[in-house]
């Protein structure tokens, strides 16, 4: 460049980067990104290009102004307040990608569209190029005045040299042919036109992904030069260290002096993975009883598979931050280095979720989670979703990674109802067009290869199941007893669960009682302690994680010790959670949760059977249930059923012929939710239509474009509304709010100093901390709680948007509580409980 142009400025010292070298350097990330799909040049040229018009005097006045390098009273001093954000300096680089590519024949257009739309989206996620009122937004922009854009202006300033580099780079014929057979590649034998566009969609959104990680990870860089000496920068330890650190493991479970059945049969799990490691990339099931041993044996495949075929990363995908620790921590210490200190080197196995505690999440964690950079990574199913699917950059940064990758789904039947469409399609993107594995785990493998219509299902033959005789091991791993206890008329009162749960206590010393609603779990809890306080224990999503995780601790202890002990819970104990109790009754609800409840009954084998028990609630109204109540018709005529032909489920309701009749009429039943509808009074789209159409053939937003423009289509071959999708997706179907609860002494000790601190390092890592003190209320709830009647919810600070609950409404019990709790009530609570763990010590 003929002048020194400026990409950033250090905060600490003022250090200028240069805008060239910034440009060229996350030209080579994006290029190395890209390549693991076949698209190196393409990736470079975004790289390259996404900044151009930074070369501007208008930017540069900015950036120098906001870094105090200009003098207020000085010539091109600029308000850095009035102009954030509001300089252009993104559409340049698109500008020119466009205009140069989009001269050669139709293909080049639309290369020319795909990486414009990635330069031109770099500073605030994808934008939409059709709007859903029907307005081409991607050729307003792109033709956006160029003294607006500085197009005319940064090129001015290139020199001969380096201008005729740009072009040569832009109309090298590597990077259209890369794209289009890129785009040829996308279409499958079953997809139609709305599948072929939505993978299209996707392959716009990895493509971005790239040039994000690339564009932040060198700003980063620049800022922190620290950083380098903690991220691993996709180098690890090699998979053949990592299968021999797991083999070692592996050879202590065999040589376990006492192995029962159960023991015995995840062994034959765990070898028919290994067995399976080497078989090509694709979509895998692992259908395994609860309790099979499905993490580690599922690692063994993942790690030999890796190893086998020289991929990236492993990924383990699981539901609920409740159990990630659980699973991550019997990981780590197989698989991690620990330093001179004994500590985890936190280089191998990666959890990113959002309940880590400070301590926990170290420097390196929380860098090498902003782009998963390392080889084994625990995360969320919201975390994937939003991946993917999800809102402005932070998230989408991540999904390159997934490229080349073993990713395992934990407790695949939990992906929403209104996901499925989106989350079938995009996992046949990532496996056959990102070179991934995808292995669906869990005990109720739900039907999304018989999904309608067949174009948006996985195809999965019986071939790609881990475990060939399913039926025979269900039939093995049999522990468990299902009795249908429900009553014709009027259903089973509290009194009536109470006298069948003391009943079973008296039989088997332990008993687990997992309920549909919070407020039945409260006032079921509350009887059953009426005469045994010491003994019952209560969980809930109404109380913080700390909390539960207290609960479940006291629970376990009082499990091993073979004392006695009564649990009433809702369904959050059912995914994955560890514990073995004698009896388990649940409440009506799908077969899928009837089956995970099971898994919590006798799941060591240590009884010769266990007895789970289904009862039906008088009264209960599942009305704002939704998924319980289809889940509950649909198992109850299933139960139906089996009462008249039980051996047409080969006599077990917990056999795989059962769940798939259960997920038969399920899916039917919901098949019209799959494609993530919206409502007309989402605010982001307008009109009622789905997320799925949206990002894909966007029919509805063409049809408000051709009221406008006589009937004509707009000549675009990207249609989608990506923005205004993004904006309109939720991985939880509800929003929340959440509300820092006084639990405990650190709870109390985190709102008092998160009302008494105005350092924002410090309410960052107090935040960090309050996740573990955190509840979640819906915004009907947080209304009634914050209001001026009540004041049960304050704000910690004037318009910082944290806030806490009043201890008179957080019960040591049942957590938080929409009526006073009498401190006299949580005084008897505490040492009752403290006697408790007295008598056990």
């Amino acid at each position: 460049m003929k002048k020194e142009f400026i990409a950033h400025r250090r905060e600490k010292d003022g250090e200028a980067q240069s805008l060239k070298n910034h440009l060229v350097r996350t030209a080579v990330y994006t290029g190395q990104f890209a390549s693991k799909i076949g698209l190196k040049d393409a990736g470079r040229v975004i790289g390259l290009l996404h900044d151009l018009g930074k070369a501007s005097e208008e930017f540069q006045n900015y950036i120098n102004s906001v870094t105090g390098k200009i003098d207020p009273d000085a010539d091109g001093y600029v308000d850095a307040k009035e102009f954030k954000g509001k300089i252009d300096h993104s559409s340049a680089g698109a500008q020119l990608v466009y205009n140069t590519l989009s001269q050669k024949g139709t293909e080049g257009k639309i290369a020319a569209q795909l990486l414009s739309l990635c330069i031109a989206s770099h500073h605030s996620g994808l934008i939409d190029c059709l709007l859903p009122s029907g307005e081409d937004n991607f050729t307003r922009r792109i033709s956006k005045e160029k003294n607006k854009t500085h197009l005319d202006e940064a090129l001015s300033y290139l020199g001969v040299e380096e201008k005729q580099i740009i072009l040569k780079t832009i109309t090298n014929n590597k990077i259209t042919n890369e794209v289009i057979e890129k785009i040829k590649s996308l279409k499958e034998e079953n997809d139609d036109l709305s599948s072929v566009l939505f993978k299209n969609g996707l392959l716009v959104r990895f493509l971005f992904s790239c040039l994000i990680d690339a564009d932040r990870l060198n700003t980063a860089d620049f800022e922190f030069p620290s950083n380098s000496r903690i991220r691993n920068y996709g180098k690890y330890v090699s998979w053949e260290e990592l299968v021999h650190r797991l083999d070692n493991k592996i050879k202590e479970f065999e040589c376990k002096q006492k192995k029962n059945k159960v023991d015995k049969l995840r062994n034959i799990i765990s070898i028919r993975c290994f067995d399976f490691a080497e078989k090509p990339r694709g979509i895998y099931q692992l259908t395994v009883p609860t309790g099979g041993g499905k993490t580690l044996a599922s690692l063994r495949f993942a790690l030999n598979h890796a190893k086998h075929h020289k991929m990236d990363r492993v990924f383990y995908i699981i539901p609920f931050t409740s159990i990630i620790d659980q699973n991550a921590n019997e990981v780590r210490k197989i698989l991690e280095d620990k330093d001179e200190q004994g500590k985890y080197s936190d280089r191998i196995v990666l959890e990113h979720h959002s309940n880590l505690t400070p301590e926990e999440e170290t420097r390196r964690q929380n860098l090498l989670a902003e782009n998963w950079d390392a080889p084994i990574v625990f995360t969320t199913q919201v975390q994937f979703l939003e991946t993917l699917f999800g809102s402005g950059t932070r998230s989408v940064r991540r999904m390159h990674q997934l490229a080349n990758s073993v990713i395992i789904f934990d407790e695949v039947q939990t992906i929403p109802v209104r996901c499925v469409h989106m989350f079938n399609v995009a996992l046949r993107f990532l496996v056959n067009n990102c070179n991934s594995t995808a292995v669906l785990c869990t005990a109720t493998q739900p039907l999304l290869d018989k999904i309608e219509p067949i174009q948006r299902a996985l195809s999965i033959s019986k071939s790609q199941k881990i475990i060939q005789n399913e039926t025979e091991l269900f039939k093995k791993l049999k522990r468990v007893n299902i009795i249908d206890k429900r009553k014709k008329v009027e259903g089973w009162t509290e009194d009536e669960v109470t006298e069948l749960a003391f009943g079973e206590l008296e039989k088997t010393g332990s008993v687990l009682i997992i309920v549909n609603k919070k407020n039945s779990a409260r006032k079921l809890y509350q009887k059953l302690t009426e005469n045994n306080a010491g003994e019952v224990f209560h969980l809930s999503t109404n109380m913080c994680p700390a909390h539960r995780l207290d609960v479940l601790k006291q629970v376990n202890e009082r499990l091993d010790t073979k004392k006695p002990v009564i649990c009433v819970s809702t369904q959050l104990i059912e995914a994955g959670v560890d514990v073995d109790f004698g009896t388990v009754i649940r409440y009506m609800a799908g077969l899928d949760s009837i089956t995970q409840a099971a898994g919590r009954c006798n799941r060591n084998g240590i009884r010769d059977i266990g007895n789970v028990y289904i009862v039906n609630p008088e009264d209960e109204s599942l009305d704002n249930l939704k998924d319980i109540k289809i889940g509950a018709d649909d198992a109850e005529r299933v139960l139906r059923e089996f009462l008249k032909t039980p051996e047409e489920f080969d006599n077990d309701l917990l056999s795989p012929k059962a769940m798939e009749r259960f997920y038969k009429y399920y899916f039917y039943n919901r098949s019209k939710e799959m494609n993530y509808p919206v409502r007309a009074e989402n605010t982001q789209i307008g009109r009622e239509d789905n997320l799925f159409n949206l990002l894909s053939t966007n029919l509805l937003s063409i049809q408000a474009f051709q009221r406008t423009h006589k009937n004509n289509s707009p000549s675009l071959l990207l249609k989608q509304s990506f923005q205004s999708a993004a904006k309109a997706f939720y991985a939880i179907d509800s929003p929340t709010i959440g509300v820092v609860v006084p639990y405990a002494v650190e709870g109390n000790e985190i709102i008092n100093q998160l009302c008494g601190t105005d350092m924002i390092e410090k309410q960052y890592k107090l935040l960090k901390a309050a996740q573990r003190y955190t509840v979640n209320l819906y915004p009907f709830d947080f209304e009634n709680m914050i209001s001026a009647e009540k004041r049960a919810i304050r704000e910690v600070q004037k318009d910082t948007g944290i806030y806490y609950m009043d201890k008179q409404y957080y019960s040591n019990e049942f957590g938080w509580s929409k009526e006073i709790i009498s401190e006299m009530e949580n005084y008897i609570i505490d040492n009752r409980r403290n006697d408790e763990i007295r008598k056990q010590s």
